[in-house]
């Protein structure tokens, strides 16, 4: 399974389209087989569900994205974990041992519109 981590200097960021790096994962039967940091390759309407779509992404986590954005991942299946903060390594940890919940969008807890951007 690959998975997407919006990163933010070894954290979780808050906004998956406006960060300015991904972690990239890629388990095997439940087992870290690679971890990769790339940085954002650009946030346009549509862009990075098409682009992660396209490596192969199951699986996209976040602390918050725009309903437009969620609309786009849900149009390539792939799945969103919204509502993630904290460390990278401790995100991936949960993610290992099966304990990451996911929540509501950091970009909705702002009576429904994301406090980054009108998206």
């Amino acid at each position: 399974m690959k998975i997407v981590i919006s990163t933010n200097q070894g954290q979780v960021s808050a906004h998956f389209g406006r960060c300015p790096h991904f972690t990239i994962l890629d388990l095997e039967n439940g087992k870290l087989k690679n971890k990769e940091v790339i940085e954002n390759p650009g946030h346009s309407p549509g862009f990075l569900p098409q682009y992660f779509a396209e490596k192969g992404i199951e699986c996209i986590i976040a602390g918050g994205m725009g309903m437009k954005a969620q609309g786009l991942f849900d149009q390539h299946n792939i799945e969103k974990v919204l509502g993630i903060t904290g460390d990278i390594n401790g995100v991936i940890e949960r993610i290992l041992n099966g304990t990451l919940e996911g929540g509501a969008s950091l970009c909705e807890r702002a009576l429904g519109k994301c406090e980054h951007h009108d998206e």
